[in-house]
């Protein structure tokens, strides 16, 4: 193994080979931890036959816990590959998540697939900042785009074949296939990366935040704990925002989080580096970022719902139907790398913003008797818009910081990433649940049909439509050259 710093990389030559085996090695982690954060939905309910359960509020927990112990350690991504180094964290987080995948497969009740569900979070939530850290300072200056279009590919193609693979593994397998096909994956993994990853320079750590370390994980977990329980009640019709669950975890993380960004402004050396937020090239990033978020998996949540709801598709066959959008991705990837290279983020974000609110307006005219063609056009779409920019939008980010805080931003993005994947979920289904429920009393209806089915549907999506164009509007706003204005700009605002 070749013992050199980041520094040392980023100044050699660009090579594919060069950078091939610590690519690999990081792709073939960063894959399986994506995949398997929606491999397990299309499972939910042969969970719930295989355990006995009445319905499935027990059985969803094995989503709500791995979403909550992924929440809490992200943010202590950037500070541990600090302390300890970026492939020593990397290579046993993958190894927890692998082991913590053969767990789920042996869980012989509900309760232990949950805590094992919890194990698995704890190693996935570390993974992909730090990959992503990894290889932007990995990546020669010219060719960050390039590289990081590379690594892209499974962080977008991950959700959408989780419900093709799981579908598949559950209908003709067994539910625990979906945990072992893990196992040779994180071994492959491990094994490259122990022999290919370059040792990365440990960043000085000035002194332990242990404030911030408290209270940074029990802000996330909170806020996702909360909004999984928040919403409306598809069968009784009530808000079950009010309910107990969902305000003392909106009440608790919102009172950490607040006690959290006064204790990270004033410390020397945060656990997330909050001040970067002065940068306004940042800020508008990252709104953009979450704005990405709303929309992928905004649709990723209601479209699988809606074709199984109001045409009775199977989960296979939902799986299918959503293939077009990791395709599109896919292709797009690479291009949106190689354009960011070349003319910066600006115009890939409008590019992208206008491709994904030609697919929300799409999404939001079907009707109860539209085809599958009037769903894969719009997938089609929106994997399209999301390949071309949202990578370098992330590339944007990490390069208006400073160099030394890269791991730092990471575990800043990702962290918020997930609150505001959760959020979008949470709020995108009261809305619809609200509309359908409104539509059934003005109608008359007792039992909703697919006409209501897809009112709902729509109306849901004007709304993402709507935040798409101010996406699109707020992309005008990005300067260019953001790596050298942005981090420029937050040196000097932080001191560092």
């Amino acid at each position: 193994m070749t013992d050199k710093s980041i520094p040392a990389a980023a100044e050699a030559p660009f090579s594919i080979r060069t950078i091939l085996g610590p690519l690999v090695a990081i792709i073939i982690g960063i894959f399986m931890v994506i995949l398997d954060g929606t491999a397990i939905n299309v499972a939910l309910p042969k969970l719930q036959e295989e355990f006995e359960l009445l319905n499935l509020s027990l059985v969803q927990w094995t989503v709500i816990g791995y979403a909550l112990a992924q929440a809490a350690v992200i943010p202590l991504a950037g500070w541990l590959s600090d302390r300890f180094g970026a492939k020593k964290v990397f290579l046993i987080s993958v190894a927890l998540f692998t082991i913590g995948s053969l767990l789920c497969a042996l869980a012989i009740n509900v309760e232990t697939l949950i805590a094992f569900r919890i194990v698995q979070g704890l190693g996935g939530g570390v993974v992909v900042p730090i990959a992503m850290a990894f290889i932007y300072r990995l990546s020669p200056p010219g060719k960050v785009g390039t590289v990081m279009g590379m690594l892209g590919i499974p962080i977008l193609l991950g959700p959408a074949l989780g419900p093709v693979v799981a579908g598949w593994l559950v209908e003709y397998h067994s539910w625990q296939w979906i945990f072992l096909i893990n196992l040779p994956i994180g071994v492959l993994a491990i094994w490259i990366g122990i022999r290919k990853l370059p040792n990365i320079e440990r960043q000085a750590v000035a002194s332990l935040d242990l404030l911030g370390m408290i209270l940074g994980p029990i802000a996330f977990a909170a806020l996702v704990f909360g909004v999984s329980h928040g919403g409306i009640d598809p069968i009784s019709g009530q808000s079950t925002w009010t309910d107990p669950e969902a305000l003392i975890g909106m009440g608790v993380g919102i009172a950490a989080l607040i006690l959290f960004v006064l204790v990270e402004l004033r410390h020397k050396s945060p656990l997330l580096e909050l001040r970067i937020f002065r940068s306004s090239n940042f800020t508008i990033g990252i709104i953009l970022q979450w704005i990405a978020q709303i929309a992928m998996f905004g649709t990723m949540f209601l479209v699988p719902l809606f074709l199984q709801q109001a045409h009775g598709y199977s989960p296979l066959e939902t799986g299918l139907i959503m293939l077009p959008q990791a395709l599109t991705s896919a292709l797009f990837l690479p291009i949106g790398g190689k354009l960011f290279d070349r003319f910066g983020v600006r115009p890939l974000v409008i590019a992208g913003m206008a491709l994904t609110s030609v697919a929300t307006l799409l999404l939001s005219n079907i009707s109860g008797d539209s085809g599958v063609g009037a769903v894969i056009l719009p997938l089609a779409l929106l994997g399209a818009g999301m390949g071309l920019f949202l990578l370098p939008l992330n590339n944007h980010l990490i390069q208006a910081a400073p160099q030394n805080l890269v791991g730092r931003v990471t575990s800043l993005t990702n962290a918020a990433q997930q609150v505001m994947m959760s959020f979008a979920i949470a709020i995108l289904m009261t809305i619809s649940t609200t509309k359908m429920l409104n539509l059934m009393i003005t109608d008359g209806k007792q039992k909703p049909d697919v006409d209501l089915y897809a009112s709902s549907f729509g109306y849901t999506f004007l709304i993402v439509l709507g935040i798409a164009i101010v996406g699109g509007l707020l992309g005008l706003f990005l300067k260019k050259p953001a790596k050298v204005e942005g981090a420029e700009e937050v040196q000097m605002m932080i001191g560092h």
